[in-house]
C-alpha cells in the first residue's frame, strides 16, 4: 500500500538522520533535557542572555556566509526555496516533515505530558517546548494550564464587536474581529508608549502572547456558538486543560473528542516561518506591532483558500463524492471522480504541499487516531481509499502527490459532530496562535530587525538576465 510504503521510507530516513551526529549534537542536547522546576517565564529570563550572545556571535563570525543563490524562478514563484527567515521554534524538512525544536510529531507524542497515560500530548506542553526547547514535566504543564485559565477572561466589548457583524459573516472574519478587539488590552503597546527599553521588549510581548493564546479559544468558541448554535456562551471548565476546554466551550464533551482537540491543536500549532500565516505574523511584528495586531494579520493570511481555508474544502469535496457516488464507491469510480475534478481545472484538495515531498506526518498521526477510534467510519474509509487512488494519478501528471494535514482533519471533526466545514479554519487559527506567539517572543528577545526585502520590476529582471549572459 502507498501509505505504508511512505511511512517505511520515512522511518528509514529518520534512522539515517539519527546516525548523523552533526545534525543533532549540541542543539539536541538542549532539546531533550527535561525541564527544571522553574516556571516558564523564569526559564526564559535565564535563557535569553545566552541566546542573545549566540546570535551576536553568529552574526559577527558568519554574517557574510552565503546561504544559496537566488534565481528568477524564486523571485517570481513566491520565493519558494529561498532561505530568508530566522524561525527558532520549528523546522520543516521536505522529506521528514516538521520538527518542533528538533522533535518530530511521534517523538512529541511520546515525551510530552498527556492528560492520561498513552493519550495525546497536551498543547500546553508543546507551548513550553517551543519557547524553551525543553520537555516540561507534567507539573509544569499543569501550572502553565492554570496560568492560561487565569488569563482567559474576555471583556464584553469583544463580544459586542463580533455581534456588530452579520451572523452570516465568515467565521474567520468574526474571529479576526474578536482578536482585534482584544488589542485594547495590549501590554506591549502600553509599555512602548511609556518608553520601555528595547532590551525589555520581550517582557510585555510575553504577557500579550500568553494572554492572547489563553483567550482565543473562548473567542473562537463564541463565534461557533453564534453562527451555528444558540449563541449561548459555554463557560470554561477549570478542571480541563487547554485543548479539552476548547472542545468543551464549543459544546463537545465526548472524551475522544477532547483527545482529538489536544492532538489537533498540537500538530497545527507551528510549521516553520515561511508559510503565509507565520510569515505574515513575523512580518507585521517586525514593525513592532503588538502580538494582537500581528496575529490578526496572520489570521487574514490563514483565511486564504491556498492556506488554512483548504481544510474546509477537503471535507466539502469528500462529501460531494458521497453525494454523487454513494458511500460504497468503488476504486474505479473514485479514480473517475478524481480525474473529473482535475479535468474541470480544479485541484484535489488535501494533496500536495509547498515544501513537503512525502506524506505529511500530521496526516499520518491523524490517520493513526482514526484507526484507533473510528476505523469503521465511512468517510474515514473513503479518505483511506483516496490515499491509494490520488497519488498515482498526481504522479502521472507530474504533481506533488502526497496528502497534507488538511486531507484528514475534517473527517475526524465531522465524526464527532463538528460538521460545519466553514468553521474549520478557525480551529486552525486557534492552534497557530501557539507557534506564532512563541516565535514572536523570541523575535523581541533577540532584537530581530524590521523585515525589508528588495523588490524588482520585470524590466529590471529582463535587463539583469540579458547582462548576465
Amino acid at each position: 500500500m502507498v501509505f505504508f510504503r511512505s511511512v517505511s521510507a520515512l522511518s528509514k530516513l529518520r534512522s539515517r538522520i539519527a546516525q548523523q551526529p552533526h545534525i543533532n549534537t549540541s542543539v539536541r542536547w538542549l532539546q531533550m533535557q527535561s525541564s527544571t522546576g522553574q516556571d516558564l517565564r523564569s526559564q526564559l529570563e535565564e535563557m535569553i542572555p545566552e541566546q542573545q550572545e549566540r546570535l551576536k556571535k553568529l552574526k559577527s563570525e558568519h554574517g557574510k556566509v552565503q546561504l544559496g543563490n537566488i534565481t528568477v524562478d524564486m523571485v517570481i514563484g513566491g520565493m519558494r526555496g529561498m532561505t530568508g527567515l530566522l524561525w527558532e521554534t520549528s523546522l520543516l524538512d521536505p522529506d521528514e516533515g516538521i520538527r518542533f525544536r528538533g522533535l518530530s510529531i511521534p517523538e512529541c507524542q511520546k515525551v510530552l505530558p498527556a492528560a492520561k497515560p498513552g493519550g495525546e500530548p497536551l498543547p500546553e506542553g508543546l507551548l513550553w517546548l517551543l519557547l524553551t526547547g525543553k520537555v516540561p514535566s507534567k507539573e509544569q504543564v499543569d501550572s502553565l494550564s492554570n496560568d492560561l485559565q487565569n488569563r482567559a477572561s474576555i471583556p464584553d466589548y469583544v463580544y459586542k464587536a463580533i455581534n456588530a457583524l452579520p451572523v452570516t459573516a465568515h467565521p474567520m472574519t468574526q474571529f479576526t474581529t474578536g482578536v482585534m478587539a482584544l488589542q485594547v488590552q495590549s501590554e506591549f503597546q502600553k509599555a512602548y508608549d511609556k518608553g520601555i527599553s528595547k532590551s525589555k521588549y520581550w517582557e510585555p510581548t510575553y504577557e500579550d502572547s500568553l494572554n492572547l493564546i489563553a483567550k482565543v479559544p473562548a473567542v473562537a468558541s463564541y463565534v461557533y456558538r453564534r453562527v451555528f448554535k444558540d449563541g449561548k456562551i459555554i463557560p470554561v471548565d477549570e478542571s480541563l486543560d487547554y485543548g479539552a476546554n476548547f472542545s468543551h466551550m464549543l459544546g463537545f464533551d465526548d472524551p475522544k473528542m477532547l483527545e482529538l482537540m489536544r492532538l489537533y491543536v498540537t500538530i497545527h500549532s507551528d510549521h516553520e516561518g515561511g508559510n503565509v500565516s507565520a510569515h505574515t505574523g513575523h512580518l507585521v511584528a517586525s514593525a513592532l506591532s503588538d502580538p494582537y495586531l500581528s496575529f490578526a494579520a496572520a489570521l487574514n493570511g490563514l483565511a486564504g483558500p491556498l492556506h488554512g481555508l483548504a481544510n474546509q474544502e477537503v471535507l466539502l469535496w469528500i462529501k460531494s463524492i458521497v453525494d454523487e457516488c454513494g458511500e460504497n464507491i468503488t476504486t474505479e469510480q473514485l479514480k473517475d471522480y478524481v480525474w473529473k475534478t482535475l479535468k474541470s481545472g480544479k485541484v484535489v484538495p488535501g494533496f500536495g504541499h509547498g515544501v513537503l515531498r512525502k506524506t505529511d506526518p500530521r496526516y499520518t498521526c491523524q490517520r493513526e487516531f482514526a484507526l484507533k477510534h473510528l476505523p469503521e467510519d465511512p468517510l474515514f474509509q473513503l479518505v483511506s481509499k483516496l490515499y491509494e487512488v490520488v497519488p498515482p494519478i498526481l504522479l502521472e501528471l507530474g504533481k506533488n502527490p502526497w496528502p497534507n494535514v488538511d486531507a484528514h482533519s475534517g473527517v475526524l471533526l465531522n465524526y464527532f459532530g463538528l460538521t460545519e466545514a466553514r468553521y474549520f479554519t478557525v480551529l486552525f487559527g486557534v492552534s497557530r496562535s501557539i507557534g506564532i506567539c512563541s516565535q514572536l517572543i523570541w523575535d523581541r528577545a533577540l532584537g530581530l530587525a524590521l523585515e525589508r526585502p528588495k523588490s524588482v520590476t520585470m524590466e529590471w529582471l529582463e535587463n539583469y538576465c540579458k547582462n548576465a549572459k
